[in-house]
């Protein structure tokens, strides 16, 4: 993740990439060189002053900030934290072959299936003694992504960031509209916002993974939390007549995107957003790096996606979040709980936001007096959540995700038709990625 100084998480090019590319496939079962740069730090003796670590903040700036967390659990627990950093492209292809190796006690991931995927592979070991200590500074939401399949729990968040609709406060003072809060409501601001010459829903698919996050809002907001995340395991099928109406109310939506997206990056749609060209942008809070003026900066704000069927309502949140997860056979055990627990501490993570203030603490005791209004904003949005999601590419298989429904949705949004078709190909590819 690429941080800036305007108080917002921008993920890089580099995570992204990986997210969706090989590197994610490699992550879940490829096979990968063992490269002895992704080893763990070489230790073969457990030392109970040491715990080892294994990070992807590769960075400057998080690597800054992890530092001062951990100089900071070493002045509390006397143990030292040895820090074994790698590119995060690196960490990431090779992360399937680390885990069956040697690896660190402790180790940089993400939320929800990623780490669920490890879990019951055998390759983490589970933390709930450390969740009982650290239990009551998260939210419900936040647990919930924190444990496997089997219900334990074996994952402390540290920061996450949510994905919204984004507008400039000023364009909508000015042209009297109401933020909308259902399905019904967009339709019309859309409509309104097209007589008005504006662009509706700025867009820009040209790296693919933006049209995932527009999937992964319709069909929560439309089918619910649960039949999203069993779709995004490969456990429900992609012709299910659900999935079909997700389609339908995308095809009513897409008129009022902005033209030519695939050809379109996320970073040219943003600023047409900034430039007050177009009205909405469904995006995640890095869209605010686009916004280099403080001014402009300022006049930004978003909303949740609007509901549509009541039953479900504005419940669900994406929000990608990143954090620890300790590894199968830990040489130092006892240390690598400790550590953990600091890690879910109020404290640590305002080491972290001190240093980097740039993400949204995942606990709701961190202090967020320092916050900019955005972020103070999604932390409410989060913290609020009954669900939380991460992203198509973290919620299911990267393989599937981007030999598949890339392509697929750029398909669709070419063409919307012939949708039928398209599903029962999805759904053919499914079977065969989900069986390997």
């Amino acid at each position: 993740m690429h941080l800036t100084p305007s108080g917002l998480s921008v993920p890089g090019p580099s995570r992204r990439t990986l997210l969706r590319g090989i590197g994610g496939a490699a992550a879940l079962g490829a096979g990968v060189p063992l490269l002895s740069a992704c080893g763990g730090s070489g230790s073969t003796a457990a030392d109970s002053k040491t715990v080892t670590l294994g990070s992807n903040a590769s960075d400057a700036v998080p690597k800054k900030a992890f530092a001062e967390i951990y100089a900071a659990f070493k002045k509390q627990s006397g143990i030292t934290v040895d820090v074994n950093t790698k590119d995060h492209n690196t960490f990431q292809e090779q992360i399937n072959t680390y885990l069956q190796g040697t690896p660190d006690d402790v180790f940089h991931w993400f939320a929800g299936y990623r780490m669920q995927f490890f879990a019951s592979k055998g390759l983490a070991t589970e933390i709930d003694d450390v969740w009982d200590k650290i239990g009551g500074n998260f939210p419900e939401a936040m647990k919930g992504l924190s444990k496997g399949e089997d219900g334990k729990f074996y994952f402390v968040p540290l920061y996450t960031y949510p994905w919204a609709l984004f507008y400039r406060k000023s364009v909508f003072a000015e042209k009297g509209y109401e933020v909308p809060t259902t399905w019904d409501q967009l339709i019309a601001l859309c409509k309104q916002m097209e007589k008005d010459k504006l662009v509706p829903i700025a867009f820009g698919d040209k790296d693919a993974w933006p049209a995932l996050g527009t999937f992964d809002q319709l069909n929560f907001r439309t089918n619910g939390y649960d039949f999203h995340v069993e779709l995004m395991a490969g456990k429900a099928s992609w012709t299910d007549a659900k999935v079909r109406k997700v389609f339908d109310l995308w095809a009513e939506l897409l008129p009022y995107h902005q033209e030519g997206a695939v050809g379109r990056t996320w970073q040219d749609a943003a600023q047409t957003l900034a430039s007050k060209k177009a009205g909405m942008y469904l995006l995640g809070t890095f869209v605010g790096q686009q916004f280099t003026n403080k001014a402009d900066l300022d006049d930004l704000d978003f909303f949740a996606f609007p509901e549509i069927d009541p039953a479900y309502g504005q419940d669900t949140v994406e929000a990608p979040t990143d954090g620890f997860m300790m590894s199968k056979s830990p040489k130092n055990k006892a240390g690598a709980v400790k550590l953990l627990e600091f890690l879910g501490t109020p404290e640590a993570e305002q080491i972290y936001l001190k240093a980097d203030p740039n993400v949204v603490a995942a606990s709701t005791k961190a202090d967020t007096s320092s916050y900019s209004a955005l972020q103070k904003k999604a932390y409410e949005m989060i913290s609020g959540a009954k669900t939380l999601t991460q992203f198509m590419d973290r919620d299911s298989r990267p393989d599937f995700t981007s030999t598949v429904m890339q392509p697929a949705l750029q398909k669709f949004i070419r063409d919307p038709k012939g949708v039928d078709s398209l599903l029962s190909s999805i759904e053919r590819q499914k079977k065969t990625i989900f069986a390997s």
